[in-house]
């Protein structure tokens, strides 16, 4: 699966859960420590909201603060659609996985950031699902590929603390399973 799609189809898999999240669920607990489900939501608009300009070539203090704090407002429904339309338009613009991105941590092809953003709106897919009681099953094809990709980051991910420790998994473990731990999170209850 090219990435483009991928993204896309990873963008999907969140949308579906945040189309589920229902008034009194936006204080809901995640499985990510200390934030709830407006949280969760409002960290993937602020990536939806940096992918645009990242892609056209900005450095992050070009771009600056103007994603800071809440995007959401008094409609977050609405906030996240259109911050995930303007994303998933920007990757699938002609040439895109070709540029460099300028990243906190040093530039980086198109290639990998777009990658970057698929997985982690896929594990928020889950962590939001998990959230708010909703499906947590992620289409294996998405957690296949994207588990490929992460081998060669998850150390990295994790030394620089943007992955908790992975947990024990069980025997025979599926393969969202091991996604979902490779990213620190156990899938049991």
């Amino acid at each position: 699966m090219d990435t483009v799609e991928l993204h896309r189809r990873a963008v999907e898999a969140f949308d579906e859960r945040v189309r589920a999240i229902g008034p009194g669920d936006w204080a809901a607990p995640t499985p990510c420590a200390g934030w709830d489900v407006r949280t969760l939501v409002n960290h993937l608009v602020n990536e939806d909201r940096w992918t645009v300009p990242l892609f056209e070539g900005r450095t992050i203090a070009e771009v600056g603060d103007r994603f800071d704090g809440d995007l959401l407002g008094e409609d977050p429904h609405r906030a996240w659609e259109e911050a995930a339309a303007e994303a998933v338009a920007a990757i699938a613009a002609p040439g895109t996985m070709e540029r460099t991105t300028h990243l906190s941590f040093g530039d980086l092809p198109g290639h990998d950031y777009a990658m970057q953003l698929a997985a982690d709106h896929l594990v928020h897919a889950w962590d939001l699902a998990r959230a708010i009681g909703a499906d947590e099953g992620l289409d294996p094809e998405l957690v296949a590929e994207t588990a490929r990709w992460f081998e060669r980051w998850e150390e990295g991910y994790r030394s620089a603390g943007a992955t908790a420790a992975r947990p024990a998994l069980p025997d025979g473990a599926d393969g969202q399973t091991q996604l979902l731990a490779a990213f620190g999170r156990a899938a049991a209850p």
